[in-house]
């Protein structure tokens, strides 16, 4: 039975959009206490498609989540060929009080995967009660991640996410395990998950190559038992073992075919000197571009773009050096005070095969803190 000409070109519609979500991430920072006990908070949110079109909304399924004071969504980084855009919503909250409310992303479908994810579904909890040892509100850990990360089938890579707090707790990554969190959760087979959000790859064989769903949940714990108040004035006590928030980091890693050599600089790109190391802090005041030099290389594959996730209005111009990238951002008046996280990796193409392979760095990132004092 032969179809229509008008039929193929449906299927083939429905079939680009039915397949196309490349993963969130999450966090919240509060930014002022009115007289009459409100608080305004400013969330930070990726939202990761194949298309800079295509977009999705979160929503208040528990406590008070207040009125949306401004929203915007801008465009962080797209990879060159088409293969993703990741764009950053700002979204400022003024809240009726400073209780505890879960905002979630629900809808679907995920890019094609090896793990069966189809419908995708984040959640976040927000907790801005007062800290009985900062004294302050509850400040998120602080994280971003790419769309898309790739590896090799026969090469051991680790991914080393971004795991900042502000308020100085310890953070903790585990896969998703609830309906709230993901529907379905199934974790990735091909990667194990460590506490201190390390996910570690293994060699494995050309059967297991493909793109695999990460679904995430990052969270806070204090280092001391402390005890949270209220605008209302109850309090609620907290031990080192109950998480004080949760962000969703759902992301793509894509295994790909072997490569001749696992050897950084081979075919992987090599980051080089004065590329900051994974996780580094770094500062700068407000109004004041910083400037991030990122050199890497690989002697048998052509270095052909820096992939990152930060700001949206970090800047990535294009250079006259191969090999050599210069990320910039200008932060303002509005970012006072805050941490900001920004990673990347750089990405090579072999060009000799009869169709061209991508390769990706290691994964690196830094946190930007940003400030008129010290």
């Amino acid at each position: 039975m032969s179809l229509s000409p008008l039929l193929l070109l449906l299927l083939l519609v429905c079939s680009s959009h039915a397949s196309h979500f490349y993963g969130t991430v999450m966090t919240f920072i509060p930014k002022n206490n009115s007289a009459d006990g409100s608080v305004q908070v400013v969330l930070r949110y990726k939202l990761n498609f194949h298309s800079c079109t295509q977009e999705d909304t979160w929503v208040c399924i528990s406590g008070d989540c207040g009125t949306v004071e401004s929203l915007t969504l801008n465009i962080v980084d797209q990879e060159s060929s088409g293969e993703w855009c990741q764009r950053e919503g700002v979204m400022f909250r003024q809240i009726s009080t400073n209780a505890p409310f879960q905002l979630r992303l629900n809808s679907g479908n995920w890019v094609s995967n090896e793990n069966g994810i189809a419908a995708w579904r984040a959640l976040t909890l927000v907790d801005l009660r007062n800290r009985s040892d900062t004294g302050q509100a509850n400040r998120s850990p602080q994280t971003t991640i790419l769309p898309a990360l790739r590896v090799p089938s026969n090469c051991q890579r680790e991914i080393n996410l971004l795991a900042f707090d502000p308020d100085g707790d310890r953070v903790e990554c585990r896969y998703g395990n609830t309906q709230s969190e993901c529907n379905p959760c199934t974790p990735p087979s091909v990667l194990s998950l460590s506490t201190s959000c390390v996910l570690s790859f293994s060699a494995t064989s050309r059967s297991n190559e493909g793109s695999y769903v990460v679904q995430l949940v990052m969270e806070d714990f204090p280092n001391q038992n402390i005890v949270l108040t209220q605008t209302d004035g109850s309090e609620t006590g907290r031990s080192t073992n109950e998480a004080l928030s949760s962000l969703p980091v759902q992301f793509v890693v894509k295994v790909d075919a072997p490569v001749p050599s696992c050897t950084e600089g081979h075919y992987l790109p090599r980051f080089l000197p004065p590329t900051p190391a994974n996780r580094a802090q770094l500062y700068t005041p407000v109004r004041q571009t910083l400037s991030i030099t990122i050199n890497a290389e690989a002697n048998n594959a052509i270095v052909s773009e820096l992939l990152f996730s930060g700001p949206h209005n970090t800047e990535n111009p294009t250079g006259s050096v191969a090999g050599q990238f210069i990320l910039t951002w200008t932060p303002s008046e509005q970012e006072d005070g805050e941490s900001h996280p920004i990673c990347f990796v750089v990405q090579a193409v072999n060009n000799r095969q009869p169709n061209p392979i991508k390769y990706h760095s290691a994964l690196r990132c830094v946190i930007v803190r940003v400030g008129n004092g010290e």
